[in-house]
C-alpha cells in the first residue's frame, strides 16, 4: 500500500502472517542510536507534514521568527534555549515547527479531535479515529486533553531521533493505555487493532483479521517474562532489543506517526 506516498508493507504488523521483513529493512544499531534526520527522513513522519505543509507559502525568512513569535499566542512555549536542551530538534527546526503549529493551532494547544483529522487524511482508506486517540493520549502527558508545543516536539523528538531506548519507553507508554505502568495484553490487542483498523486491510502482503490476535499473542509471550499477566516496562525494554523481529516491527513508528 502507498500512504502518501510511503509504501507500507505486511511487517507493520510484525510476523504474524508468517512473512518475514524484506531484506534490509531491519535498521542496524548504529542507525537506530543515531539515525540522520533529513528533511527526507522528516517528511515521513505524518505529524511533521501536517506541520511543514502549513508554513510553505510563508516559509520566506526563518530569522523573522527568531521569537517564535511569542506575542501572537495565548499559549507561549518554552525559550528555544530550554527547548534545543530538551530535544534533538536545531533552532531553525524548532522555528519551523513552531511556525507551522501555531498556524495550524493559534492558540498554541492542539486537541484529540486535530489528531484524528490529521490521520484520517493521510489514512483516508481506514478508520484511524482510535489509533489517534491512542497517540494522542500518548503525547497528552499531563492528561489534560491538549498538547502544547513543547510536549508535541518532545515527543517528536525522541520518535524521530530518540535512541533505542528512548524509542522503546515511548513505545511502552504508548501501548500501557491506562498508564499504570504495565502493559496488558489486551492494551497491546487494542493498538494493534487500531493500527490495522486504520491500515492494515492495506499493507502488501494482506494481512489476514487473525493476524493481530496473533501478533499479540505471540509478542506477548515472549515479553512477559515471569508469566504473571503483564509486561513491565523492564521486560518491554529487554525483550525488544534482543529480538530483531519485534525491533523490526518497531518500525511502526516510521509508518504511521
Amino acid at each position: 500500500m502507498q500512504a502518501d506516498g510511503k509504501v507500507v508493507d505486511g511487517s507493520l504488523l510484525g510476523d504474524a502472517n508468517g512473512v518475514e521483513p524484506a531484506p534490509g529493512r531491519v535498521k542496524d544499531s548504529g542507525k537506530w542510536q543515531k539515525p540522520r534526520f533529513s528533511r527526507k527522513a522528516l517528511m515521513k513522519c505524518c505529524l511533521v507534514k501536517w506541520i511543514i505543509a502549513s508554513t510553505q507559502p510563508q516559509d520566506k525568512d526563518d530569522s523573522s521568527d527568531s521569537d517564535l513569535e511569542l506575542s501572537t499566542v495565548r499559549h507561549q512555549p518554552e525559550g528555544l534555549d530550554q527547548l534545543q536542551a530538551q530535544t534533538k530538534f536545531t533552532r531553525k527546526e524548532l522555528q519551523s515547527l513552531y511556525r507551522g503549529f501555531k498556524n495550524e493551532c493559534p492558540s498554541g494547544m492542539v486537541d484529540e479531535e486535530t489528531f484524528k483529522t490529521i490521520y484520517s487524511q493521510f489514512f483516508p482508506q481506514g478508520d484511524a479515529t482510535t489509533y489517534a486517540h491512542f497517540l494522542f493520549n500518548a503525547f497528552d502527558i499531563d492528561r489534560n486533553g491538549s498538547i502544547r508545543f513543547e510536549d508535541f516536539v518532545i515527543g517528536l523528538s525522541v520518535l524521530l531521533r530518540g535512541s533505542v531506548t528512548e524509542k522503546l519507553n515511548w513505545a511502552f507508554n504508548l501501548y500501557d493505555i491506562n498508564k499504570d505502568g504495565y502493559i496488558t495484553k489486551e492494551e497491546m490487542l487494542a493498538i494493534m487493532k487500531s493500527i490495522y483498523d486504520m491500515m492494515g486491510r492495506y499493507t502488501y502482503p494482506c494481512v489476514r483479521d487473525e493476524a493481530p490476535y496473533e501478533h499479540v499473542d505471540k509478542f506477548f509471550q515472549k515479553m512477559d517474562k515471569n508469566r504473571d499477566g503483564v509486561v513491565t516496562i523492564e521486560e518491554f525494554i529487554e525483550t525488544c532489543q534482543k529480538d530483531e523481529n519485534i525491533m523490526n516491527s518497531m518500525q511502526l513508528f516510521e509508518n504511521v506517526i
